[in-house]
């Protein structure tokens, strides 16, 4: 299937949330499916934290690989105080600890993104047990340079789209582009078959599904049993991520 949310309309319904790992109240949004689920359920499962000034996330993993943007404010995240500044793409394997993420002085947003929903509870390291949780895993964690948006009139009046290479792993499929699109303009995205399906994130401008412009921050799920999906810009360009998941990791 594939399923799309307006980035403006999830945002209308963030709520407080306790974080499990801070036991501190920060805002919470979902996109798609639960905000954590602890066994397989429909569908993807999409959600956003936006963390208060300084609060830290100890180190943890999930059960399910995700796409992390870390779209707005600022942070680190890992021991060496790894700079998280927007817009930042990672790519983390299921059963694959990290953190702790640090959020700097104006607080930090990051959306975590699943193509299908799982076990995606948190397992702390700092919490005893947390070994016997762990499951073989390719252990990837790895990260972009922050991504720099076009723009206005340069995104709107751009003459032929342009694909650039964020994160990649051929072996698997992983994948992670942003694709840059002018006005009225629509490209193929990836064959949804070659890998574990898709996400498309609007970083910049909007992007048009079944006649509707969907706005900055809002995505499309292209599960790997579609046929394919047509990304096309909106009155003034899209620039949005592409992310594809590996091969065989759908269970």
């Amino acid at each position: 299937m594939i399923y799309t949310r307006n980035g403006a309309e999830a945002l209308a319904k963030r709520v407080d949330v306790i974080s499990p790992g801070t036991g501190i109240r920060h805002w919470g949004t979902v996109f798609f499916g639960p905000r954590s689920s602890s066994g397989p359920g429909p569908g993807p499962q999409a959600t956003m934290s936006e963390l208060t000034p300084n609060e830290s996330v100890m180190p943890h993993f999930h059960g399910v690989s995700m796409f992390q943007l870390f779209i707005d404010g600022s942070g680190t995240v890992g021991n060496r105080g790894q700079q998280l500044n927007p817009l930042t793409v990672q790519f983390k394997d299921h059963h694959t600890a990290y953190g702790p993420i640090v959020a700097g002085p104006q607080g930090l947003a990051f959306v975590a993104l699943r193509i299908f929903t799982g076990n995606s509870e948190p397992v702390y390291l700092d919490k005893p047990g947390y070994r016997d949780r762990l499951k073989p895993s390719k252990r990837r964690n790895v990260s972009s340079e922050p991504i720099v948006f076009s723009v206005e009139p340069v995104m709107q009046h751009r003459e032929a789209p342009v694909w650039e290479t964020l994160l990649e792993d051929p072996q698997d499929g992983m994948h992670a582009q942003v694709v840059r699109i002018g006005a009225g303009q629509g490209v193929p995205g990836p064959d949804p078959h070659l890998a574990g399906g898709y996400y498309v994130f609007v970083g910049a401008g909007s992007l048009v599904h079944d006649g509707q412009e969907l706005p900055k921050w809002s995505m499309v799920a292209v599960e790997n049993n579609e046929a394919g999906y047509l990304i096309q810009a909106g009155s003034k360009g899209v620039e949005a991520l592409v992310l594809q998941y590996p091969r065989g990791d759908l269970d």
